[in-house]
């Protein structure tokens, strides 16, 4: 026997408004407000296979960079179009490692500072 990925927990000031954020990037995840509130410790997103997508509410402020990190991959539009999607959302540039149209990556964070890569997007064969 092995072990399936249940969720992803990231620690968050304010788990309400990252959830409320992270829902307007991931299309394949679903928030539910009937199941949770502003001032809940815990906020999340259901995704496929029932991964979920947790912010825990923590005191202290991020100070160092992730040792994890999630990466997204635009499944209708081009990286740089998600990029820029992304920083009129709120995201800031972290590090630019994009060094051509189809190679490379950037390094958003979230509002609260939580690193992202968006990666390009999926090559369709044939």
């Amino acid at each position: 026997m092995a072990s399936r990925t249940s969720n992803f927990c990231i620690d968050a000031a304010d788990p309400w408004a990252q959830v409320h954020w992270w829902a307007q990037v991931l299309d394949d995840f679903v928030l539910d407000e009937s199941e949770m509130g502003p001032d809940d410790e815990e906020c999340w997103l259901s995704g496929p296979d029932g991964l979920e997508l947790i912010f825990l509410r923590v005191p202290e402020p991020k100070t160092i960079k992730n040792r994890m990190h999630v990466c997204v991959r635009p499944t209708d539009r081009s990286r740089e179009e998600e990029v820029d999607r992304l920083l009129a959302l709120g995201a800031t540039m972290f590090d630019d490692r994009r060094t051509a149209p189809d190679r490379g990556w950037a390094v958003l964070a979230d509002p609260e500072g939580n690193e992202f890569c968006v990666l390009t997007p999926a090559r369709k064969d044939g």
